[in-house]
């Protein structure tokens, strides 16, 4: 049974996200499709995707190999984070659903939670579930959409350093709560961009390591990708 294009997609996109393949490296049809166990049909289909996204470049005579974006351009992408975040805040505001405000009021509840006993990791994962959460509020599965590739392609850019005041952080995340559930858009526009600046001065650049070669243990999920 041939497994979606879109299971091996994410799958390289995690790879090249977390360092596995680095920026830069050549990645051949062959060599993907063993990896992930799958023909190179799919994974053909992936790389095209992944070229749109910007994660990948092909070049002439050289074949696919792993994109290697500027300084500017990673910049570029909190610069986009800080326009598109707090509009998607607004539009939460305005098109939430009470499912979306128990989720978030539940992410905050346990984000402060750990904030309190100093639990980083913990923190890491959730504020991804907030902002997600936050951007699938909004009702615009474009904007949804743009949200998600720009936090990949910061994760990909980017190391993340945790706030020095964790509890001060979440209570942010709780001011745009509020607001969003008062139906309140300019405000919860307001203190998403204000949160989306503070969160801005604990990106650092990463620097790869050119020539050092990870190992990964991904394999696409044959069960699931058939449900």
């Amino acid at each position: 049974m041939r497994i979606p294009a879109h299971s091996v997609c994410t799958a390289i996109r995690d790879d090249i996200v977390s360092g596995v393949f680095e920026r830069g490296s050549r990645l051949t049809e062959d060599q993907l499709a063993r990896r992930y166990g799958v023909s190179r049909v799919p994974v053909r289909e992936a790389l095209r995707t992944l070229e749109s996204e910007g994660f990948v470049v092909t070049r002439r005579h050289a074949g696919a190999q792993v994109a290697e974006p500027t300084d500017l351009e990673a910049a570029d992408l909190l610069d986009m984070r800080a326009l598109l975040e707090p509009l998607g805040a607004a539009r939460a505001a305005q098109r939430r659903t009470e499912a979306h405000l128990k989720v978030l009021r539940g992410l905050v509840r346990l984000g402060q939670e750990r904030a309190g006993r100093g639990q980083g990791e913990d923190l890491r994962s959730l504020g991804g579930w907030f902002h997600e959460t936050l951007a699938q509020a909004s009702g615009s599965p474009a904007l949804t959409a743009l949200l998600t590739q720009l936090r990949h392609k910061i994760a990909w850019m980017y190391a993340v350093e945790l706030p020095e005041r964790p509890v001060e952080a979440w209570a942010e995340h709780g001011a745009i709560v509020d607001a969003v559930a008062r139906g309140d858009a300019e405000r919860a526009r307001a203190l998403t961009a204000l949160h989306a600046e503070r969160s801005r001065a604990l990106h650092r650049l990463k620097r790869p390591d050119r020539g050092r070669v990870r190992v990964s243990q991904h394999v696409v999920n044959t069960a699931s990708a058939r449900n």
